[in-house]
This record gives C-alpha cells, sequence and structure tokens, in this order.
C-alpha cells in the first residue's frame, strides 16, 4: 500500500485501534459498532474488548454483523457495572488481551472502559510502546451530581486519570459542560464530535395503521424514563379523554417492576412490552416515537428516529436539545405532567406535529458516520504525532 502512495502524498498509515468498553448494550454500543466499522472500512484494524455477562441472543446477533470487519477481534471479559473486587479479576484479563493486541490506539467508552483504557494504555508506555489514550464518557459519570458522595469520589478518580489522557472525546456539547462543571476544565486536549449515521438510517420507515399511538426504545432503567412513560400515557389518556396504546421495546433488570406499574395504571391491554430487537424494525411499531429521558449525553435513539423521517417527542436533557435545536416544541420537561400535556396534544392531531419535525436531510447533513470516524481520526493522529 505505501509503494502505490503518489508522489507528494502523505504516507497513510493503518492504525490498530482497540475499543473498551464495559456494557454492549444501549447508545455506546452503537457508537462502537459505527465507528469500528467505520474505521475498518478506511483501511485499519480494529478490535472490541467488553463484557460478556451483558446482552443476550439480540447483542450476539450484532456482534456477528461486524465480526468479519474486525481485524483485531471480540474480546469477551466479565466486568462487573459497579467498582468490587471482580474488577481486579477483569482488569488483569483485559490488560493481558490489550497487551497481546498490540494497539497503537487505545480508546474507552463509558466510565469503566475510560479507567481500563487509560491505566492499561499508560502501563504499556512503561516498555515504550506508543499507544495513545482516549476517553469518551458517554454521560457514564457525570450523571453523578458533584455534591454527593459517591459522585465526589468518581470525579475524584476522573481527575487522576487526566494525566493519563491524550484526548477526551466528548459526544455533544452538554457533555463538555457537564465535565467543566463538575470537574474542572480538562487538564488534557478535548474535543466535541457528534454521534453519526449511516446511510441505511435514513431510509424512512412508515408505520402500518395498526401501530401504537406511542413508542418507547431503549434500556428498561430509570434513568431512561420508562416508568415515567408509562405513567404518562394514564395521564394522557385523561387529558385526551380516550384510550391510547403504547408498545415498548427493549431489557433490563428494571423490566418487570415497568410491567407490573402498566397492570397497576389499568394499562396492561394497550401497553405491550417487547424484546430487544432492530430499530428499524421496533418503528413500525408505533406512529410517534418517545424519549423520556432523566439524562442523556446523545442519544442515538433521537437520531434514528429523526433519519428514519418519524415523529419524536423528547425530554430537555443533556445534549438532545443540540440535536433538536430547530424544532423546541418536540422537547418538554423530563416529567410525567409535560410528557402527558404533549401526549394528549399529539394524540388530537398526529399529522400536524409530524409537519413540524426537523428536515430530514439537514439531519443526513449534520449527523454521518463517515465524518464522525474522519474527525476522531484526526484526533487520533495528532496525539501520536505529539507522541513521537
Amino acid at each position: 500500500m505505501i509503494d502505490e502512495q503518489p508522489p507528494g502524498e502523505p504516507v497513510f498509515r493503518p492504525l490498530r485501534i482497540v475499543h473498551c468498553f464495559r456494557s454492549p448494550v444501549g447508545g455506546i454500543f452503537r457508537h462502537v459498532r459505527d465507528l469500528a466499522t467505520a474505521q475498518s472500512a478506511a483501511g485499519h484494524q480494529v478490535g472490541i474488548i467488553c463484557d460478556s455477562s451483558t446482552g443476550g441472543a439480540y447483542e450476539d446477533h450484532l456482534f456477528d454483523g461486524i465480526r468479519d470487519k474486525l481485524a483485531l477481534g471480540v474480546h469477551r471479559i466479565a466486568m462487573q457495572r459497579h467498582i468490587g473486587p471482580g474488577d481486579m479479576f477483569a482488569g488483569i484479563k483485559t490488560f493481558a488481551v490489550i497487551k497481546k493486541l498490540r494497539p497503537d490506539i487505545l480508546h474507552g467508552h463509558g466510565a469503566k472502559g475510560g479507567v481500563y483504557s487509560r491505566i492499561f494504555g499508560s502501563v504499556l508506555r512503561v516498555s515504550r510502546s506508543r499507544v495513545a489514550r482516549f476517553y469518551s464518557p458517554h454521560g457514564g459519570s457525570l450523571h453523578f451530581g458533584k455534591d454527593e458522595l459517591e459522585g465526589k469520589l468518581v470525579f475524584a478518580a476522573e481527575r487522576m486519570m487526566e494525566p493519563l489522557t491524550d484526548a477526551i472525546i466528548f459526544v455533544s456539547q452538554y457533555e463538555r459542560d457537564s465535565y467543566i462543571q463538575k470537574l474542572g476544565r480538562p487538564k488534557c486536549p478535548s474535543v466535541v464530535i457528534y454521534n453519526g449515521l449511516t446511510d441505511a438510517d435514513f431510509v424512512k420507515v412508515e408505520a402500518p395503521a395498526e401501530a401504537a399511538d406511542f413508542l418507547y426504545v431503549g434500556m428498561m432503567r430509570d434513568l431512561k424514563g420508562p416508568d415515567m412513560f408509562i405513567g404518562a400515557i394514564a395521564e394522557a389518556e385523561r387529558l385526551a379523554k380516550r384510550r391510547l396504546s403504547a408498545v415498548l421495546v427493549g431489557d433490563g433488570a428494571d423490566k418487570p417492576r415497568y410491567i407490573r406499574l402498566a397492570g397497576e395504571l389499568g394499562l396492561a391491554d394497550r401497553v405491550q412490552f417487547r424484546d430487544p430487537m432492530p430499530v428499524r424494525e421496533a418503528f413500525r411499531l408505533g406512529r410517534t416515537v418517545v424519549v423520556p429521558s432523566r439524562a442523556e449525553a446523545m442519544p442515538y435513539i433521537v437520531l434514528e428516529t429523526l433519519a428514519a423521517a418519524k415523529p419524536i417527542l423528547a425530554t430537555h436533557v443533556g445534549g438532545i436539545p443540540e440535536i433538536l435545536a430547530m424544532e423546541p416544541s418536540a422537547l418538554v420537561a423530563p416529567t410525567v405532567k409535560a410528557l402527558a400535556e404533549k401526549m394528549a396534544e399529539i394524540a388530537a392531531d398526529p399529522s400536524a406535529y409530524r409537519r413540524g419535525m426537523p428536515n430530514h436531510e439537514d439531519i443526513r447533513r449534520r449527523f454521518g458516520a463517515a465524518a464522525m470516524a474522519q474527525a476522531i481520526e484526526e484526533v487520533y493522529r495528532a496525539a501520536l504525532v505529539e507522541r513521537v
């Protein structure tokens, strides 16, 4: 490849890139899959290290879809969510894999992936490795309050990691601002690079006539707001003076509690729960997508919904307003009351609400996977030049 380089052109050197994160579900997993696929298409050798105890058949299917693109393979190790004795064993195994893969780039995603990539990358440097260490929070530790005891401990650890970091790559300006507000301005380079979507995401999806009024797609945990969504359905019915239907697609430890809540509110016959499935398949199950999160960084579900040209209602949290800046009427406060009032309004005239959605082509221009991968590669290479 180098021999064929035209005279005067810079020599392209493929990079060995390893992405490390804990949970292969949700937005982080989507981000890493898209990024790794684009990096592989650009000629780099890419590998993934993540938890083996999270995810199920659906996630296994997603791994199968990218496995042949990952020259450095998929390596799954049991990683617990919270700090504990198990971290020592997971850390030893993770370091052994990283050392064997000999990466140029170690990119950690989320709190645990960020710790592993920066500590183990620094250990490799002791043996004169030129590995560069990157961290993308994806919300993660930034969801803690700076006055909470756990938050103080987590943020102290984050500050200790900064000298071991070649760059922090934030996925939204909100995320960067939150980092500065809770930890102070980063003492290492930092940049904001939005999540990106593939061309396949921009094919429009129409819901059939029998689709539910509202749809939730995401992890079944309170941070994402399924409980508020269910409560808002019940309240919206009262306001709209008619029965409404909804589908919740996803999985998680709290799912049984949400099923019980739907039953307690008398919604069991018109609120369905479905297991994880491809998001574009899920989009056919409901007419308006609701993202009722209590906290977010830059959620893929908002981008995916807009790319599929589906109407969306989302809470005004995290980086979501950066996506929906041109359509503030699609944003509400993260409360049951605010969600219910808007859902009742949508139910009264769904066609009018659909007409108010952001321009489809503008979303394509602002959020592309190829542009995201190219911007991140430029950050990688700038750090490697600094290491020379």
